[in-house]
């Protein structure tokens, strides 16, 4: 049973994360709509029971994570892929299919306090994740494999750093996708 508080960005992402999980304390932002008391609130709450960033795998979804992640720097965070986020154009939490949300919450991330440079774009280069045909599609399945969301060459590589990941579950995780055995 997951204990934090769960921070979604609306009513709706709130109902599909309660039926995927059960009873669990959800707060949404209500979008951009993220207040100074509502970003208190979520800050007394990481220091009383934890917190939990699961907002949409969009650009509205990092901005208000970002948000979230200056001011609370301990809240953890979790990350669905667009793939399995949109629905007839849309893309959301809401949209997602209750496995693919229980999946997400199996991989909860938290930021180091020191980013350490464990990964460096070399690092990418020799697993094929930048600078191949595959690229693309090996950096979407290891990002859903190691639930560090959806990203681009430097996002990749700077989730790897900052949640720390080690070199070790890094290598059996692109071995894995290159054999094709992923999510």
């Amino acid at each position: 049973m997951i204990k934090e508080l769960i921070v979604v960005e609306g009513k709706n992402d709130a109902h599909a994360v309660r039926q995927a999980l059960g009873e669990v304390d959800v707060i949404w932002t209500e979008g951009f709509g993220l207040t100074k008391e509502k970003l208190d609130y979520i800050a007394e709450m990481a220091t009383r029971q934890g917190v939990i960033v699961f907002t949409d795998p969009d650009t509205a979804g990092e901005q208000i994570r970002k948000r979230i992640r200056a001011y609370v720097p301990q809240a953890k965070h979790t990350y669905l892929t667009r793939k399995v986020a949109m629905k007839q154009g849309d893309i959301g939490v809401e949209n997602a299919a209750l496995q693919d949300i229980r999946q997400a919450f199996a991989h909860i991330q938290q930021d180091q306090e020191t980013i350490r440079d464990n990964f460096t774009m070399e690092d990418l280069l020799k697993a094929g994740l930048v600078g191949s045909k595959q690229a693309s599609n090996y950096r979407l399945a290891l990002g859903r494999k190691l639930g560090i969301g959806d990203t681009n060459a430097k996002q990749c590589l700077h989730r790897l750093n900052r949640f720390g990941i080690s070199r070790e579950l890094f290598f059996k995780a692109v071995e894995e996708v290159r054999n094709g055995e992923c999510c």
